[in-house]
């Protein structure tokens, strides 16, 4: 393993985030709160001194393997959410680190849980920043600061490391490439979103926020309530569109880019994941009918919801926890599959529920003529033995993670 090659990689990452604490710093300032832009200052400084001078290593060789690609991978995340939680830490907002760790790997990793009770009385820096993280962590630590930072000249193992689904499409043929790519759609579609919530009535301030967690499917609100706070049709249906389109996988984007609509119209992910949003809503909005006053009611907040776990951002408009059974069970699997590969939601990702399906299909088609040579494939194209293990690999050990997560957690006697 090149060892110096990911310590020179870690060093550049490093680095970009204490570039990025500026942000944070600045919001610090323009809303009076002096403490907090000199520990995003202190700690931003002392993070570049202590790092940057790794970026002088010279390694053996420029090429990053799978090997070299997946330790940057696991420590970047790591040390990002270590030195990203001191904020939280100094500012007094959190007393323990392991809560300040908590949250910022929650925040940069888009999952969406917070130690915070209270947190509209939070200073604006440390929400803003609390926020900021959903949107660095949306498409990746990696694939940010592939866009700004030139990392290496082969970064493929980078992509294939960091992006979530079975395999790695190249938009275009170097993955630096892609990765700007990726984020210009990205930064266009967050703008978008600020636009359409001004028009809404929402500050700048929480419309920029909610933008940032919205982005990352994350769902940190500058709110308690949530989105519920603004008790606005209008701004429920701006985020439930963004939520949509964040889940979809960004190639197609590229695709509607490079006016090839076709592709579009046929892949299979994304017709599985709009006609799975659609019959969802449905069958909830009829089991729900009767809490609500009128149709259009009960529509606004069951699509709200439908969008919000499938592509796991996490917003809240309505009591879920009050709907029947059904409902929340066809929430829970939402949750456990997630939306598209290549989008910037997590969960299992559909395509591999598909090939899952698919391969179960043939097995069945097998038992019944043991001749019959079938072969899986999506949008026409072949998967290979080796993809569909992987799938199956992934499966397996995303539903272990669960069970064991379930287990430890139900020592400390919280219920089913």
């Amino acid at each position: 393993m090149n060892k110096r090659l990911i310590l020179k990689t870690l060093s550049k990452l490093m680095a970009t985030e204490s570039v990025l604490m500026m942000l944070p710093m600045l919001v610090s300032l323009l809303y009076g709160e002096t403490k907090n832009a000199v520990i995003f200052l202190t700690v931003a400084v002392i993070n570049f001194a202590v790092f940057f001078p790794l970026a002088k290593l010279v390694p053996r060789n420029d090429k990053i393997y799978a090997k070299e690609g997946f330790a940057i991978v696991a420590l970047a995340w790591i040390m990002w959410a270590a030195v990203g939680a001191l904020p939280f830490y100094f500012s007094g907002v959190l007393k323990s680190y392991v809560d300040c760790f908590f949250e910022t790997v929650s925040g940069l990793t888009t999952t969406g849980a917070t130690v915070f009770s209270e947190i509209s009385t939070l200073p604006r820096g440390i929400l803003f920043w609390r926020s900021f993280t959903h949107w660095i962590g949306g498409m990746g630590v990696l694939v940010f600061v592939m866009a700004i930072v030139s990392l290496s000249e082969n970064s493929m193992n980078l992509m294939r490391a960091e992006v979530p689904g079975p395999s790695v499409g190249k938009l275009v043929p170097r993955g630096m490439k892609s990765a700007k790519l990726l984020y210009e759609i990205y930064i266009i579609l967050t703008v978008l979103q600020v636009i359409f919530l001004l028009f809404g009535g929402m500050s700048l301030y929480d419309s920029i926020n909610h933008a940032f967690a919205t982005a990352g499917t994350g769902g940190f609100s500058v709110k308690t309530e949530s989105v519920a706070y603004y008790d606005s049709a209008y701004i429920d249906g701006v985020i439930t569109v963004f939520m949509l389109l964040f889940g979809i996988n960004f190639n197609m984007y590229y695709f509607i880019l490079m006016k090839n609509i076709k592709a579009v119209f046929k892949d299979e992910e994304l017709r599985f994941y709009i006609g799975t949003v659609i019959v969802c809503t449905a069958l909830i909005m009829l089991n729900v009918r009767p809490l609500y006053s009128n149709i259009a009611e009960a529509f606004r907040y069951v699509v709200f919801q439908v969008s919000s776990v499938i592509t796991t951002t996490g917003f809240v408009t309505a009591d879920f926890g009050q709907w029947p059974i059904f409902s929340q069970m066809i929430l829970l699997l939402l949750m456990v599959t997630g939306c598209c590969a290549g989008s910037t939601g997590g969960g299992l990702k559909l395509v591999r529920v598909l090939i899952l399906s698919k391969i179960l299909k043939n097995e069945r088609k097998n038992m019944l003529n043991s001749r019959m040579v079938n072969q899986v494939k999506i949008n026409g194209k072949v998967v290979p033995p080796l993809v569909q293990n992987g799938v199956i690999a992934c499966f397996i050990i995303y539903i272990a993670v669960i069970i064991s997560s379930v287990l430890l957690i139900s020592v400390q006697n919280i219920d089913f």
